[in-house]
């Protein structure tokens, strides 16, 4: 490996095996993908798995053996849930093969790529814009600016020359280098920073964090509940033990959610498998319903709305010049091939400029989105390439405003060349440049606006170029721009998230505070990125998106990585988010219907110290057949309406008057059912009947508005419910019914059905 004339030696494949094996290969810690085992693990030894195994072994102990039947379900969970983890993770792991960051090393005398966690302590490696620092290493030949903010907080660059030490974590804005690794994988003063660069939020999303406090207080209420409800049977009402624990069980089982977090999980994993045959890989699976809910989306010019594809569109003189020398038409030429950029930009200039000569430089100084311009020193002079506002002075800017804004008009980027001199900068060339417009964009983004979502777009360019581009995208609203050099309080940012669409001439430290004022403003906002100028707000905004070709420390920093850069995925993305809210609401409540009328009976029973009617075989017909079997069908349909509340408030508040319903109409069945001649065990089947009643009314208020597969869905649930109470009654019923208490059953379930349709025609009268 040879910079600046002196030729570097790397290790040889043998040294790096040897170092490898003594554990001085760059492996960190942690790694984002789940194993085998802990995926079983997860799935098996779970609080509520150990409830109901717990239950299990009560009801074996006092001999109730045909009341097991909800352990069969409890096992399905488990497997459906590991067998779709497992199938989600070989799709994933094949994809993340894909997004392997790679560098530059020097083995054995030549260059070659080696992944990251391949790397070793000692290797030579080769740095260049764009490029996260895999491990602490020392500059050992050439210049960087690297940026430390992910580190520091600070988003200053930081100039590194030979001997200057490199920072796992940080990045490499401009400039290129030989480093060689120092401190590797848990070594490194970085090993807990580094993950900071990829780490997938820990954060919870809303909808797990309401789901987790469903199931916490149902953990904590059912332990309490459960011992009363024996004590109650077996000393307070002198029944057997059998009677105490059947009817403890019975209740304990009704007031789990033991399927509402499994549904979530596989909902989520397999929305990440789908997502992924489409190229989109996913570094934290919550940043699906994330998306899902976000208010604004900010993007980015060049990548997101236009190709990553630059062409140079020609040349023009400053004004005074009729034509552009074929001198400077050279200066620019050896400048782009002197200059070690590596962004789309110069690669545009150098492919329309192809030459082997270079500049004699004394000193380079590399493109930096914050300064805006790169700089060659010569013997002749300083040149300087870069957006015309930071290299001309006002008076020139105003003089070629006119010809720079025919350029920009057309949605087109400008560059200056520009000679140093002791008071100014006098431009000698400008250059013209365009991105096309992706096919998918408009499209795209006329999709968000008819899902409500603003998007924003933020741009290091001239605002005038990338409105023109974003109105071409047919963005919103893109006609409204403004320069973000102009903004510098807090209220300015405030103001302008606001009443604008496009922001340009943004530096990186501004993207943030732009996500900053949106957040601020009370919306939740996602942002889109491709380069290491985009990192800060992404980490600030609520979900960040990389694209694939991007640099290396975007697509890690990012939560989603399209990894085909195809930014028309987000609508998949979106409706994958929105099926799953939408269907895990819906679910939500069915599951909650059947929790809180166990937690009302069971602490009725209590209270009057009565028998809890329903038996744990009855309760495991209702689970399966109301509440498994539909919501497992409806959670494959997609349902991309945008919902708006709390999955908690919409689920209790959608579940409670049917809940509510149920317990009024089956308290006074325990109290009054001996006088209506029915036995205790035909007031437990009438009580399933009618709990299974009013949920099916449940249901079809929540399939509306009615689709083809919806009224399939509800009728297959029906047809499995009457055939599991008449071909498997010594499974799930377990009682003996005569055939007036079944009659007085059947009634009793029509009267709970006919109550809940009044309910929901009254509800959606009030909303009409």
């Amino acid at each position: 490996m040879e910079k600046s004339g002196r030729t570097l030696e790397g290790l040889s494949s043998k040294e790096a095996e040897t170092l490898a094996r003594a554990g001085k290969a760059n492996v960190l810690p942690d790694h984002s993908s789940q194993s085998v085992s802990s995926i079983i693990c997860k799935n098996v030894f779970t609080y509520f798995n150990g409830i109901f195994f717990g239950l299990a072994v009560l009801v074996i102990l006092v001999g109730a053996y045909r009341n097991l039947t909800f352990l069969p379900v409890v096992i399905a969970n488990m497997v459906i849930g590991i067998v779709q983890q497992l199938r989600a993770k070989k799709v994933l792991d094949a994809l993340s093969l894909l997004d392997v960051t790679e560098y530059t090393a020097l083995r054995d005398g030549q260059e070659c790529r080696v992944a990251m966690e391949h790397l070793v302590e000692g290797d030579l490696i080769l740095l260049t814009a764009g490029q996260q620092i895999p491990a602490d290493a020392e500059v050992a030949d050439g210049k960087i600016s690297a940026n430390e903010a992910l580190l520091t907080g600070e988003a200053d660059e930081i100039e590194k020359e030979v001997g200057s030490e490199l920072m796992s974590g940080s990045f490499v804005v401009s400039g290129s280098c030989v480093a060689r690794l120092i401190r590797v994988g848990a070594e490194s003063y970085a090993a807990k920073l580094t993950s900071k660069a990829k780490e997938v939020k820990n954060k919870k999303s809303e909808m797990i964090r309401d789901i987790e406090l469903i199931i916490l207080i149902a953990g904590i209420v059912i332990i309490p509940v459960g011992a009363a409800m024996v004590y109650n049977s077996c000393v307070v009402n002198g029944r057997s033990i059998q009677d105490g624990v059947v009817g403890m069980v019975g209740a304990v089982v009704g007031m789990i959610p033991e399927g509402l977090y499994l549904l979530l999980t596989v909902a989520l994993t397999m929305s990440a498998a789908r997502l992924a045959k489409q190229k989109v890989l996913l570094h934290d699976m919550k940043s699906i319903e994330t998306l899902a809910r976000v208010d604004v989306l900010c993007v980015d010019k060049t990548g997101t709305i236009t190709s990553d594809v630059m062409t140079v569109t020609g040349l023009f003189p400053p004004v005074g010049t009729e034509e552009v020398s074929p001198a400077d038409g050279q200066l620019l030429t050896r400048y782009a091939h002197t200059v070690p950029d590596t962004n789309i930009t110069m690669e545009a200039i150098r492919a329309h400029f192809p030459g082997d000569e270079k500049l004699e430089a004394t000193e380079i100084t590399p493109f930096s989105s914050k300064l805006k311009y790169s700089e060659i020193c010569t013997a002749d002079g300083v040149y300087r390439l870069g957006a015309p506002e930071f290299l001309l002075t006002k008076e020139e800017m105003e003089k070629h405003r006119e010809r720079i804004e025919e350029y920009t008009g057309k949605g087109q980027r400008v560059l200056a060349l520009v000679r140093r001199e002791p008071e100014e900068s006098l431009p000698v060339l400008f250059v013209g440049l365009a991105n096309e417009i992706r096919d998918t964009a408009p499209d795209t983004f006329s999709y968000f606006a008819e899902q409500g979502v603003k998007v924003k777009v933020i741009s290091g360019d001239n605002p005038l170029t990338v409105s023109r581009v974003a109105m071409a995208a047919k963005i919103e609203d893109a006609d409204r721009y403004v320069d973000a050099a102009t903004l510098e309080t807090e209220e300015d940012y405030l103001e302008a998230v606001r009443n604008y669409t496009v922001f340009g001439r943004v530096k990186p430290e501004q993207k943030k505070s732009l996500i900053e004022a949106i957040k601020a403003n009370g919306q939740r906002v996602a942002m889109t990125g491709d380069g290491v100028n985009d990192i800060l707000a992404m980490k600030e905004a609520d979900c960040s998106i990389a694209m694939g070709g991007g640099s290396d420390a975007a697509r890690q920093a990012a939560q989603v990585v399209l990894m085909d850069s195809d930014f028309s995925h987000m609508k998949q993305i979106v409706s994958e988010g929105r099926r799953i809210i939408n269907n895990m609401t819906r679910s939500g409540i069915l599951f909650l219907y059947k929790n809180i009328f166990s937690l009302l009976t069971a602490l009725f029973t209590i209270m009057l110290s009565f028998q809890y009617p329903m038996r744990p075989t009855q309760i495991s017909l209702i689970s399966g057949f109301n509440i498994g079997l539909p919501g497992f069908l409806l959670a494959m349909e997609n349902n991309t309406r945008r919902q708006h509340g709390r999955l908690l408030t919409r689920t209790l508040f959608g579940a409670a008057p049917a809940a509510l319903l149920s317990f009024l109409l089956a308290s006074p069945l325990m109290i009054f059912g001996t006088d209506l001649g029915l036995t205790s065990d035909e007031v437990g089947v009438a009580s399933t009947f009618m709990l299974s009643a009013v949920c099916f009314m449940l249901l079809w208020k929540l399939i509306h508005p009615l689709n083809k597969y919806r009224i399939i869905v509800f009728v297959v649930c029906i047809a499995a419910m009457i055939l599991g109470i008449f071909v498997l009654w010594d499974i799930f019923i377990l009682a003996k019914v005569s055939m007036a208490g079944a009659w007085k059953a059947v009634a009793f379930a029509a009267v709970g059905a006919l109550l809940m349709w009044c309910i929901s025609l009254v509800n959606r009268g009030k909303k009409e």
